[in-house]
């Protein structure tokens, strides 16, 4: 039974394009242990990576270590040699193709080398490579503009820059300028940045370095799983007001969060905290900041921005990453009367929408709204929590699955009453599942987080395979 299994299995995946279907009946059908006799198959995939000349592997990490600084980390115990994109998938040394559910740290929206972003890129190569705000150029304009489109009441005025970090060090500045306040509010768990200025913001022991902060409070993590209220939002809001009242003037220069907790492991705030957060947050005379450099561009699939699933509406707005699908480019956007305290000195910024970068940007937000993402990622989405969280009743070692869209988290645990981080097995599974051909994230302040957030591309035969392989993996643990 189970090598007829086998063979009917490894017959679909080869013959069938759209294997998804007949594996959902041979697993209704099949015992468990039937379930995971052999290991998944990648779905087809229609491209030949170009031969690779270049160094190994083994070649590229000696230099790396000698030239590079000693502070960077690699994933897997034998680091990947990626030297080809397409789409969703990634290509080794070898030609070997893996899945990325990972898309460069959330930062691939559109797909590897998408052919529209790429010819974006390179006709604009061809005429101008480099020209800053100094001079006119239609490219920053029309980028600048089609953004803006995209957003809710007034924040119609853009600022471009060239990744996160500075984004989010951008509008941290702006708040305290604006308001005349230094006191920034984050949450526990957040990550916005590792410059000298966002460092203080990150709310990760692992992210930080022992230099000033500045005048940063760090408020209870409103996480419906981990956190002290569990989903309760009055009672992790009631939190900042003391902080407030207690440890500031009774004013403030501004509040920030993701929507999503990134890096702190997919951690999505409890319904409704961000509307009680902004109205206290405002009564201090500060002003609201939502991160969505990894939650924005439809993402969350039910919404184009992450705050929209909280029904808020910010007066600072920063993205970077999927904005880009690649290329190193950042924005803030925010109201008139707030940008206009930048006039007050010269703020200007060499490389922030240069012409290639905002043609690119620009190609990014047409093919998101040419393919339909948004939608895309809600219908995928959906698909894949609802199998994840089937995986979940078969294996006490998934202690949580949550997200939204694309952003998705799996939480592992030794102990599900305890909540006991599954260090030592989250490492080993991080392993195996590379083996299958999968590339997935790890957060959290454990580490015993998955984070799958794909390429927005990703289809419902390479979540079936994620899942499966995750199966396969837990089974042999």
């Amino acid at each position: 039974m189970a090598a007829m299994q086998r063979l009917l299995k490894r017959t679909v995946a080869i013959t069938n394009p759209h294997p998804r279907a007949c594996f959902s009946s041979l697993r209704s059908s099949a015992s468990a242990a039937d379930n995971v006799a052999s290991p998944p198959l990648i779905p087809p995939f229609d491209h030949q990576p170009h031969p690779y000349n270049g160094p190994s592997a083994d070649e590229v990490f000696a230099k790396r270590k000698k030239f590079l600084g000693p502070s960077l980390f690699h994933y897997y115990q034998k680091p990947l040699n990626i030297v080809e994109g397409k789409m969703q998938y990634l290509y080794d040394e070898s030609g070997r193709r893996y899945l990325d559910a990972f898309a460069g740290i959330v930062t691939v929206s559109c797909g590897h080398c998408h052919p529209d972003v790429l010819n974006a890129i390179t006709e604009q190569n061809k005429l101008l490579q480099h020209a800053t705000t100094i001079y006119l150029h239609h490219a920053i304009a029309d980028f600048a503009e089609a953004l803006a489109s995209k957003m809710p009441g007034n924040l119609k005025v853009v600022y471009f820059v060239n990744s996160g970090s500075e984004a989010n060090e951008l509008a941290m500045m702006m708040a305290r300028l604006y308001t005349g306040n230094l006191g920034m509010i984050s949450l526990r768990n957040a990550y916005h940045g590792g410059s000298s200025a966002t460092i203080g913001l990150t709310a990760l022991n692992t992210w930080k370095y022992p230099i000033p902060e500045g005048e940063i409070h760090h408020v209870m993590n409103p996480d419906p799983y981990r956190g002290v209220f569990g989903a309760d939002a009055n009672s992790y809001a009631k939190d900042v007001q003391d902080h407030i009242d207690y440890g500031t003037t009774g004013n403030v220069a501004g509040f920030i969060a993701e929507t999503i907790q990134g890096v702190g492991g997919a951690v999505e705030l409890a319904p409704g905290y961000l509307k009680l957060v902004y109205d206290i947050v405002r009564k201090a005379c500060g002003v609201c900041i939502a991160d969505e450099v990894q939650t924005g561009f439809g993402r969350t699939g039910n919404h184009y921005w992450g705050f929209e699933t909280q029904g808020v509406i910010p007066d600072i707005v920063t993205m970077a990453k999927g904005i880009g699908n690649g290329l190193p480019l950042g924005a803030v956007v925010t109201t008139p009367e707030i940008a206009s305290v930048m006039t007050r000195k010269i703020q200007f910024n060499t490389f922030g929408g240069n012409p290639v970068c905002s043609a690119g940007g620009l190609a990014v937000l047409r093919v998101l709204d040419k393919e339909k993402r948004q939608a895309h990622c809600a219908d995928v989405g959906s698909h894949l929590l609802e199998r994840l969280r089937l995986l979940k009743e078969r294996h006490d070692i998934i202690g949580n699955v949550r997200g939204r869209g694309l952003m998705v988290g799996i939480e592992l645990v030794t102990d599900r009453k305890e909540k006991t981080p599954a260090k030592a097995e989250t490492a080993v599974l991080f392993e195996k599942l590379r083996e299958l051909g999968i590339l997935v994230g790890k957060g959290g302040l454990h580490g015993n987080v998955f984070r799958i957030k794909p390429p927005m591309c990703f289809t419902k035969d390479d979540a079936d395979f994620l899942v499966d392989a995750l199966d396969y993996a837990i089974s042999r643990l």
